[in-house]
């Protein structure tokens, strides 16, 4: 029987940890193997994209309903299957003949994408004392970021020297490691009540939420966008909702009270994590690597090393910060914390103003090791554990699970934001001007993200606001 001694703790956190490296894998070990898959497979890089697009569209509607699922048949159970679905579906990618096949695979892998939740809510269902749990919600969550930017160089390597398909084999064995160390070492949890799943309700939020996310990626095309299908899918969007609060009043046991949803803790939390990721997610993942490889910049680097300038150390301090915004929150408190992240955050996209006019190696490596700091490090952290600490005993579940969803909206929206506001300037005044407009958009993104933040309740006053 586990109990909170140092050595089950261990025990716990590791079976844990490995659960989230699983996911981390399939999320990020891909990035350097796609020229690789395009070839092997012989099509096109858009196909390819495609793959990688499906994977996290499925990752974000999965993470909707399944940590309530966890709630009420048992975490553990559902931690165990998700996992095995996505090693199952590594398998499937491995073997993929065609990109229909792979395509299959990856829709299956992104069942894994609440896994982050998951074991946070498992984690503070075992660690009952908040300072300790805190400490441990960081080390987890540290490791949503990359793995210190070893995952991506890795699955460069395996694709380069023995084909995609062994990267597919190592997130399979990485999958199946992670269910039998869950299965075996850690215990069974539920929410306080367990009725019977609304599946009305996770079906009408589903759609919905599908119906949001292709309108952004559709909106990411910019020009090319057909942006009568834009409307078509925001008006989808807005039924299926309309239809989800309704079913949700009516229902004894919903899958979200309408109560939780009028409350702070889930619009001002959910807000504050859209407004974030929206600010920060394109610069790191397109804009910062964009202006190391852009000849006109002067620095021109290439595809092969621009990680190690960007990523990398991105990836790497906010692997190496986590556990240490952990013990600070665990001392000030989630909110102060958080706010210190958004400041600094805002203070490094204010900072790539200077480097789109001034552009230079050390500026790029400053610029990426203080958002890996302040947001990797920091923000995302605080953000992923207001959502375990701020849900209602009774259902524990739904707002980790909305939260995972707006993370993975900011995501997208970023792109589309940030983009817009580069390509508008860069047409007319050129590629420094493009780039400073995305810094600007990201400042404000960033500023609105902490007044947001202020909206957010303690945990005591949750209930009542």
């Amino acid at each position: 029987m586990l109990d909170e001694g140092g050595k089950s703790i261990v025990v716990l956190m590791t079976a844990l940890l490995v659960a989230i490296f699983a996911f981390q894998l399939n999320a990020s070990m891909l990035s350097p193997a796609l020229t690789t898959m395009q070839l092997e497979l012989n099509t096109t890089a858009v196909e390819i994209g495609n793959t990688q697009t499906v994977f996290f569209t499925a990752a974000a509607l999965f993470s909707l309903f399944l940590p309530r699922l966890a709630d009420l048949v048992g975490r553990k159970k559902v931690l165990c299957s998700m996992l095995a679905i996505t090693a199952l579906g590594c398998v499937v990618s491995a073997i993929a003949p065609n990109v229909e096949v792979l395509m299959i695979g990856r829709v299956m892998q992104g069942v894994a994408g609440p896994v982050v939740p998951l074991c946070l809510i498992m984690l503070h269902a075992q660690v009952t004392e908040d300072g300790r749990y805190t400490r441990l919600m960081a080390i987890l969550t540290s490791v949503n970021g990359g793995i210190a930017g070893v995952d991506a160089i890795l699955g460069g390597w395996l694709a380069g020297t023995f084909g995609f398909r062994s990267v597919f084999v190592t997130m399979a064995v990485v999958a199946a490691f992670a269910v039998l160390l869950i299965a075996f070492f850690t215990k069974e949890s539920t929410a306080e009540r367990t009725p019977k799943m609304d599946w009305a309700g996770a079906a009408t939020l589903g759609v919905a939420f599908l119906a949001a996310y292709l309108a952004i990626n559709e909106i990411q095309k910019l020009a090319d966008a057909n942006w009568l299908l834009v409307i078509v899918l925001v008006i989808v969007t807005a039924v299926f909702f309309v239809i989800f609060w309704k079913i949700e009043k009516k229902k004894k046991d919903p899958m979200v009270s309408t109560r939780y949803l009028r409350q702070r803790r889930t619009w001002g939390l959910l807000l504050t994590t859209l407004l974030t990721m929206t600010g920060v997610f394109a610069v790191m993942n397109g804009i910062v690597p964009a202006i190391a490889q852009d000849p006109a910049m002067g620095i021109d680097m290439g595809a092969d090393v621009v990680s190690f300038a960007t990523l990398t150390p991105y990836a790497l301090l906010g692997l190496c910060f986590g556990p240490i915004a952990g013990i600070l929150a665990s001392k000030y408190g989630y909110h102060k914390v958080l706010r210190a992240g958004l400041v600094v955050s805002l203070a490094a996209a204010l900072f790539g103003i200077f480097i789109a006019n001034s552009p230079s190696v050390v500026g790029l490596v400053v610029i990426s090791v203080v958002f890996g700091l302040a947001y990797a490090g920091t923000a995302n952290i605080m953000l992923n554990g207001l959502g375990i600490v701020l849900s209602p005993k009774d259902n524990p579940g739904y707002l980790p699970g909305m939260n995972a969803g707006a993370f993975n909206l900011g995501a997208g929206l970023s792109y589309a934001v940030l983009y817009a506001a580069m390509n508008a300037f860069m047409v007319s005044s050129g590629a420094s001007a493009g780039y400073a407009a995305s810094m600007v958009a990201a400042a404000v993104l960033l500023a609105l993200a902490l007044l947001a933040s202020m909206l957010i309740p303690k945990e005591a006053d949750a209930d009542n606001s």
